[in-house]
């Protein structure tokens, strides 16, 4: 049997130039995103005084097109020229962008995210594609974890960025970075040579939708994946109350302004990172839905401190314990995912995956923003942590019934 072959380093792959051009792109375009985002939040919140469901309807504009136009994107970029793809999104997110400089009507705020997501749901699955082009076969893994961290430390970065330029010179200089952003990254696609197979034939809308039908049916009649569905959703739901109302939270119950808004989000992405370099320790000693499990568990408790003292001090250390949480979710989840899952319907499970999720997302925040108003952003804040508790539990009295049966399988 041939040995395998050794994979290659961050460092190597670092080494290929067209490797180093697309992580570049990725890292510049993303850090413009970041920027924009913060500061449409820090506008509406603080400049325009927005109420609770009109913060979160930025978000719900941003993810109603990745929840349903990405699975289907995915099927015409097999079929499109990826190169062209990715810099004719890139060039019309530049133009879309820079709207936001003479616009502050919230109607064309939300259709102008609401766009910039819509072409968005088309570039990152024609990323995806250059990526395993461009890449050597023996450093795909290397180049998926780089551009991951990449990430990573663009969401710890951008947010303090975001308030203190939004605070020092306004918000447009982040919209200006944000276009520019998209530019530089179409002008270095644009120096790539990006080739690949050709595309197998057209296939018909309704397989696409059977195939689709057939991810979802495999997610709710498994009970691993099920569990952990359930598991994410209730951690994305928490996420989102605290990203898209915390520019609230800081206002009214903080009294504060943009650049702790901003501090604060950083501090998600220190503790997501924290978590993520743990987790394996946990994982040589429980298993993954118990991991799960806690990670819930330990959502609940950052929140609950957050909405119990309503200080900055205790906000901070629920935002660091909120990150942390939230790797053992998700860097398991999809562990667990992948491994459960069989290798011919991976892509269209998590593909469906990716879609139900974002769908719930939309959701929490159509719910979070009215019952926010209504009842108060602490008491909203309440809820979440007993949500998380209550989840937390029953999985914990999900895992002890099974156990019996499993010893007797045994």
């Amino acid at each position: 049997m041939a040995a395998p072959t050794p994979q290659l380093s961050v460092k190597e792959v670092l080494r290929e130039l067209p490797v180093r051009r697309i992580w570049i792109a990725q890292m510049v375009s993303v850090f413009g995103d970041f920027l924009a985002l913060f500061a449409i939040f820090a506008i509406v919140t603080f400049q325009l005084h927005g109420t609770p469901t009109q913060v979160s309807m930025i978000m719900v504009a941003f993810l109603l097109p990745l929840a349903v136009i990405s699975p289907l994107a995915g099927v015409f970029v097999d079929k499109w020229n990826v190169k062209a793809t990715m810099i004719t999104s890139d060039v019309i997110r530049g133009l879309l962008v820079l709207t936001l400089i003479f616009v502050r009507d919230l109607n064309v705020i939300y259709a102008t995210f609401f766009l910039l997501a819509t072409v968005s749901a088309f570039f990152i699955p024609a990323q995806s594609v250059a990526v395993r082009t461009l890449a050597p076969a023996n450093g795909l893994l290397s180049v998926n974890a780089l551009m991951t961290q990449a990430v990573q430390g663009i969401m710890i970065i951008s947010p303090g960025i975001a308030g203190l330029l939004v605070d020092g010179v306004g918000a447009n200089a982040c919209f200006i970075f944000d276009s520019i952003s998209f530019f530089v990254s179409a002008g270095l696609v644009a120096s790539l040579t990006i080739r690949r197979e050709a595309a197998p034939a057209s296939t018909e809308a309704r397989s696409v939708l059977q195939s689709l039908g057939q991810g979802f049916q495999f997610i709710f009649t498994h009970a691993a994946i099920s569990f952990v569905m359930i598991a994410m959703t209730a951690g994305m739901f928490a996420v989102r109350c605290f990203g898209a109302l915390l520019s609230v939270y800081v206002r009214d119950v903080l009294v504060s302004n943009a650049k702790l808004f901003g501090l604060l989000n950083s501090l998600i992405g220190i503790g997501m990172i924290l978590g993520s370099q743990v987790i394996r320790k946990f994982a040589q000693k429980t298993t993954h839905q118990l991991i799960v499990i806690y990670g819930l568990a330990g959502m609940g408790v950052s929140v609950l401190i957050t909405a119990i003292f309503g200080m900055v001090a205790s906000t901070a250390a629920g935002m660091l314990g909120l990150g942390f949480c939230v790797a053992f979710i998700m860097i398991t989840a999809q562990t667990l995912i992948q491994r459960e899952t069989p290798a011919p319907m991976l892509g269209r499970v998590s593909s469906s995956l990716m879609s139900l999720l974002a769908i719930a997302q939309v959701l929490a925040m159509l719910v979070a923003g009215p019952v926010a108003q209504f009842s108060g952003i602490r008491n909203l804040y309440f809820g979440s942590a007993a949500m998380l508790f209550a989840m937390a539990l029953l999985g914990y009295t999900r895992i002890r019934r099974s156990e019996p049966a499993a010893a007797a399988a045994a």
